[in-house]
């Protein structure tokens, strides 16, 4: 079984974890990656392109003008789409973008994402974070020091004084173990996980 490093906030190695290699040494197929990238991203996708169609637009029901002897082509409406101001012929209302995807192959890109920080080495186990209280200087200072950038941390729970001391930081963000996703996994360079984290991530994503 792969086995990854455990460090404290100082970057100081503390131990050693076994992770299962059903989750974190997985050969990764970076299209079934995009295909669940591409599912992600249509599932937030708002469809807010709407246009009025004629019985919608702003108009009087009323005959414009007599149906005979005008010399004009009949009419029945002044909100007809054929008229300055009138209704929009099939425009676009709106939609719902999202779509099925297996849960099966849902898990398993985000085991191949996982596997791929595990192989590129961008994947930090962190035992403690060190953070005493809020403050933003010592986060930024703790990511000087494992010499990140663009990062995702995960924590077991939902830690409030790692989520505020983060989120002042650019490409920086914060997520318990439950909000684990491929597109956020991919988006960020380096993934930093709490230790006690690891053992929920593989029973979630064990197939």
């Amino acid at each position: 079984m792969p086995t990854l490093s455990v460090y404290n906030g100082n970057k100081d190695k503390v131990g050693e974890i076994e992770v299962n290699e059903k989750v974190f040494s997985v050969p990764v197929r970076v299209g079934l990656i995009h295909e669940v990238i591409r599912w992600q991203l249509a599932k937030r996708r708002k469809g807010t392109a709407c246009t009025k169609t004629r019985s919608e637009v702003s108009g009087s029901g009323r005959k414009p003008f007599r149906q005979k002897g005008t010399g004009r082509a009949r009419a029945g409406s002044n909100t007809s789409p054929l008229w300055k101001r009138g209704g929009t012929v099939f425009g676009p209302k709106p939609r719902d973008y999202s779509y099925s995807l297996p849960k099966k192959v849902r898990r398993l890109g985000l085991r191949m994402a996982l596997s791929a920080k595990v192989e590129e080495n961008r994947l930090w186990v962190i035992r403690d974070f060190g953070l005493d209280a809020i403050r933003t200087r010592d986060m930024a200072g703790l990511l000087k020091r494992f010499g990140v950038e663009k990062a995702l941390i995960i924590t077991d729970a939902r830690d409030e004084v790692i989520e505020r001391s983060s989120r002042n930081i650019p490409y920086v963000k914060v997520l318990s173990k439950e909000g684990l996703n491929v597109y956020d996994l991919i988006r960020h360079s380096d993934v930093i996980i709490q230790e006690t984290a690891i053992e929920n991530i593989e029973k979630r994503l064990l197939p």
